[in-house]
This record gives C-alpha cells, structure tokens and sequence, in this order.
C-alpha cells in the first residue's frame, strides 16, 4: 500500500510564544471530540448540566471517563462536595438544548429548567441523568486532579475522573445487541468557535486489527 507523503513545507510555532494564527489549531486537530455532558447535585441539592468538550473515556475495566474543567467552575465544585456525576449523550436532536446548558448562570439556577430537559432519577447515585438523552451513564469521581505546566506551574483546569457504575442505553440502539453509533446520532466538537460534526452511517468503514 502507498502511503501518503508528508508535505515538506509545513507551519511551526511553540504554543508557548503563541501560535500566530486567526484562531488556534490545538483544538481543531485534537477533534472532532466527544462531548461531556455532565450532570452534577451540590451538596445543597442544586442541579448543574453542563457541556464539556474536553471528554473522554480512558479506561476498558472498570470502565473510567474523564472531562477537563477550564476553571473551578460548579461541575467540579459539585463533584468535590458529592464524589458523583453522570454523563449523558448529546445527540443532533439535543444539540440547540446541550448549547443552552453553555449559558453562564448562578448555581442556584438549573440549567435543566433553562433547556426545557427533564432531570430523571439515576439507579445507583443520587444524581439525576437527561432523560431526553439516550445514553447516560452514572459514575463516582475517582480522581480530581489539578493541571500543571512542564515547569510544575499549575494552571486553572481540573481533570476530573469518575468509575462508570450504571449505564442506561435505549433499546432501539441496540442492534442484535451491538450498539448502533450511527444511528444514536452523536455530535462531536470541532476547533471553531462554533463548529461541531455529526456520525452517520457514511462515515462508518470497517477494519479488523492483524491477528
């Protein structure tokens, strides 16, 4: 097979000494990325729902997922005081209603309400998943961990781990009972300031890994 061959004039900077750029690039390539959408009580029972584009899972068994807060914002705040949290899965349905759960809101105030979402009770932990949402899982925080520089600086962003402890999946994902990415309809996040992409079925090829 013939590889593609590497440009030879390509664009260099330091991410230190800024990028020079209209619009940084870091994001742009490390995507399209899942979104966290996270689903936190306080200790004094508010709800908080909010989108995080720095999502991922991390682990097969036990299963762990993870999203990075940019600042000490009331997801974190919520998960320090409870050690619970739950992911729920943005679809191109929900999208208009995951952006407005972006919204800079009091904490006293739910993003829930704001969305026109549906908080329903989870199985396992005391916090409540989207019930709009076809997929959620309930997880207990793991790890909180504050982000440093190669210097040992750090910088105001928490990576916040959780064990998956419950999972809720519609069944009409479930196809002989393999789950249907392309039917679910996720949106992943994009580099713009207002990109996203959605999955369908003509993004889908398959490729078995050697033996």
């Amino acid at each position: 097979m013939k590889l593609p061959v590497v440009q030879d004039t390509v664009y260099f900077y330091e991410p230190r000494n800024g990028h020079g750029l209209p619009h940084d690039p870091f994001n742009a390539i490390i995507g399209p990325r899942p979104i966290g959408w996270i689903s936190t009580r306080s200790a004094a029972g508010a709800l908080n729902l909010a989108p995080y584009s720095f999502f991922n899972a991390f682990n097969y068994t036990p299963p762990i997922v993870g999203f990075a807060s940019i600042g000490y914002k009331d997801s974190v705040r919520n998960i320090e005081e409870t050690r619970e949290f739950t992911w729920n899965l943005v679809t191109r349905p929900l999208a208009e209603a995951m952006n407005q759960t972006c919204a800079a809101v009091p904490p006293e105030v739910s993003e829930f309400e704001l969305a026109g979402l549906t908080p329903i009770d989870s199985r396992v932990i005391a916090v409540p998943r989207v019930r709009e949402s076809p997929v959620s899982f309930e997880c207990r925080c793991t790890q909180i961990v504050q982000l440093q520089g190669v210097n040992g600086d750090k910088v105001p962003t928490w990576l916040v781990l959780g064990e998956v402890v419950a999972v809720h999946i519609a069944q009409t994902l479930l196809k002989e009972g393999v789950y249907d990415t392309a039917a679910a309809g996720h949106i992943l996040r994009g580099g713009g300031a207002a990109d996203y992409f959605s999955i369908g079925p003509e993004q889908l090829f398959k490729m078995r890994r050697p033996a």
